[in-house]
C-alpha cells in the first residue's frame, strides 16, 4: 500500500510540473513572437527617409531627433528667434548672407488693363545660424516642424499686390537644419505682382515683368541678400502662357536707397513676347476685309444709291465697333499704340470710301445740270439763229462777197470773224492719265476709275509702312 501511494504522489508531481512547464514555454513563445510583430509594424510606419543612410547615422531615430529639436531650441537652450545670428566670420559687426534661389512654377495670367500678371513660386533662402549647430552623428540635417520658432529674414515682395501661402493638405512650407547651423527655409507661394507696361507697340509689343525681393527692417549692415551661384532661377518644363511667350528670365540686383537707410534687394526680370496669331486672325485680317469691302462701291453704278450708302455705313459701324472692343481690353493711355494707328487709318479709309460716293453724287447732280443748261442754250441759240437768217423766207449768204478778205466767217454773237485758210493751232499732246481720263466724258464716272486706282495704291503704301516700321529689328529698344 505505501508503494502504490507514493508512485501515485510521485506521478501526481510529474504530471504538475510537465504543466508548468508548457506553461512557461507558451507564455515565452507568445512574448517572443509579440516583440517581433511590434518591431516589424513600427519598422512599416517609420518614413521612408529614416532608413536612407543619407539622412539617419544613428539608430535610436526617435530619441535623437526629439533631442535634437529639444537641445537647439528648447527652454534651456537660451535661443531667443528675435535677435538675428552673427554675421559673416561669426561677427555680429558683418551682415547675414541670406542666398535665395526660385523654382517659377506657372504664370496664370498677365492683365493688360491692370498691367499685372499672376505666378506660382517656390520660394527658397540659406542662411547661416550658428546657435541652431548641432553634432552631425546624429542626423545630416533635420526637419524642425515649426518655422516660426526660430529667426528668419524679413524678406517681402516689392511689387506684391496680392498673395497668399498654401496650406492643402498640410502647410508647403520646408524648414531644413544642418549640423553646421545652416538652414535652408522654402515655401510655396502664390503671387499677384505689378507689371507696368509700354504699350506703344501694342500688340507686337515684348514686355519686361520683374519679381522684386527685399528686405523690410534691416539694412545692408544686417542683412545682404544674394543669388544663388548656379541655376538662381528655374522654371518648370513645357510652362506655357496664355497670350506671351517667355523668351527669357534674368537676374540682377536693385539695392535701394532712402531716408531710413540702404536695404538689398534682388531682381528677377521676365522677357516676355506677346504672341500675335491671335490678334493677326482676330483683328488684321477682318479689318482688311471691311476695308476693301468698302471699295466695292467703286464698280457699283452711281445710281445704286441704297446699296451704294448701305455698303460704306456697314463696313464704318462695323470697323468701328471692332476697334471698340480691342480697346475695352487695353488702359486708357495717353500716348498713341500700334493698334491705334492701323484702326485709325483703317477707319479712314472706309469712311474715305463712303466720302468718295458722296463727291460722285455730287458731281453727277452737277453733270446733270450742266447738261441740261447746255441743252438748253444750244436750243436758244437754235433759235436765234432761224429767227437772224430768216428762215422762213430765204437763206442770206453765208460769206459776205464785198469784203476784201476772201473766205470770212461770218461772226454769231458777238464772236471774232476768222479766216478760213489761217493756219490752225496745234492741241497740245495728251497725257497716259488724261488720254485715259477722257474714255470718260462724266466726272463722277472719272471719279469712280481714279478711286479704283488710288485707295488700294494708298492703303498698300501704309501697309509697307507699317509693317516695317513696327517689325523692324531695333525698332523697339
Amino acid at each position: 500500500m505505501l508503494g502504490i501511494q507514493y508512485r501515485s504522489g510521485c506521478a501526481g508531481d510529474w504530471s504538475l510540473m510537465t504543466m508548468m512547464s508548457l506553461l512557461f514555454w507558451f507564455l515565452l513563445i507568445t512574448v517572443c513572437v509579440s516583440n517581433i510583430g511590434g518591431q516589424k509594424v513600427e519598422t512599416l510606419n517609420q518614413p521612408a527617409w529614416r532608413n536612407s543612410s543619407e539622412r539617419v547615422t544613428n539608430p535610436n531615430l526617435n530619441i535623437t531627433e526629439k533631442e535634437i529639436i529639444d537641445e537647439i531650441l528648447g527652454e534651456a537652450s537660451g535661443y531667443d528667434n528675435r535677435l538675428r545670428p552673427k554675421g559673416l566670420n561669426e561677427s555680429d559687426t558683418n551682415p547675414v548672407e541670406v542666398t535665395v534661389n526660385i523654382y517659377l512654377r506657372t504664370i496664370s495670367k498677365i492683365d493688360d488693363v491692370n498691367m499685372e500678371y499672376s505666378c506660382q513660386i517656390t520660394f527658397r533662402e540659406q542662411w547661416q545660424d550658428s546657435r541652431l549647430g548641432y553634432n552631425d552623428s546624429y542626423f545630416t540635417y533635420v526637419n524642425l516642424p515649426d518655422p516660426e520658432r526660430i529667426w528668419r529674414p524679413d524678406l517681402f515682395f516689392a511689387n506684391e499686390k496680392q498673395g497668399h501661402f498654401h496650406e492643402i493638405v498640410m502647410p508647403n512650407v520646408l524648414l531644413r537644419l544642418y549640423p553646421d547651423g545652416k538652414i535652408l527655409y522654402s515655401v510655396r507661394i502664390s503671387l499677384v505682382l505689378s507689371c507696368p507696361m509700354k504699350l506703344h507697340y501694342y500688340p507686337l509689343d515684348d514686355q519686361d515683368c520683374v519679381l522684386e525681393m527685399a528686405s523690410y527692417g534691416y539694412t545692408t549692415d544686417d542683412i545682404m541678400f544674394i543669388w544663388k551661384s548656379i541655376d538662381p532661377v528655374q522654371r518648370k518644363q513645357n510652362l506655357e502662357l496664355p497670350s506671351f511667350t517667355l523668351m527669357d528670365i534674368s537676374t540682377s540686383y536693385c539695392t535701394s536707397k532712402t531716408n531710413t537707410g540702404e536695404y538689398s534687394c534682388l531682381r528677377v526680370t521676365l522677357k516676355l513676347k506677346r504672341q500675335f496669331s491671335y490678334y493677326l486672325l482676330q483683328l488684321y485680317i477682318p479689318s482688311y476685309m471691311l476695308v476693301i469691302v468698302s471699295w466695292v462701291s467703286f464698280w457699283l453704278d452711281k445710281e445704286a444709291v441704297p446699296a451704294r450708302v448701305s455698303l460704306g455705313v456697314t463696313t464704318l459701324l462695323t470697323m468701328a465697333t471692332q476697334a471698340s472692343g480691342i480697346n475695352s481690353k487695353l488702359p486708357p493711355v495717353s500716348y498713341t499704340k500700334a493698334i491705334d494707328v492701323w484702326i485709325g487709318v483703317s477707319l479712314t479709309f472706309i469712311f474715305g470710301a463712303l466720302l468718295e460716293f458722296a463727291l460722285v453724287n455730287y458731281a453727277a447732280r452737277r453733270d446733270a445740270k450742266e447738261g441740261i443748261k447746255k441743252e438748253r442754250e444750244r436750243q436758244e441759240q437754235l433759235a436765234l439763229d432761224l429767227m437772224e437768217d430768216g428762215c422762213t423766207a430765204q437763206m442770206k449768204p453765208l460769206f459776205n462777197s464785198t469784203d476784201n478778205t476772201p473766205f470770212r466767217k461770218r461772226s454769231w454773237k458777238g464772236y471774232e470773224a476768222h479766216d478760213i485758210h489761217s493756219q490752225p493751232t496745234r492741241s497740245k499732246q495728251k497725257g497716259c492719265y488724261q488720254s485715259f481720263l477722257s474714255r470718260y466724258k462724266d466726272r463722277s464716272k472719272r471719279i469712280d476709275v481714279v478711286s479704283r486706282v488710288l485707295f488700294p495704291t494708298g492703303f498698300a503704301l501704309f501697309n509697307v509702312t507699317y509693317w516695317l516700321g513696327y517689325l523692324l529689328p531695333g525698332k523697339k529698344q
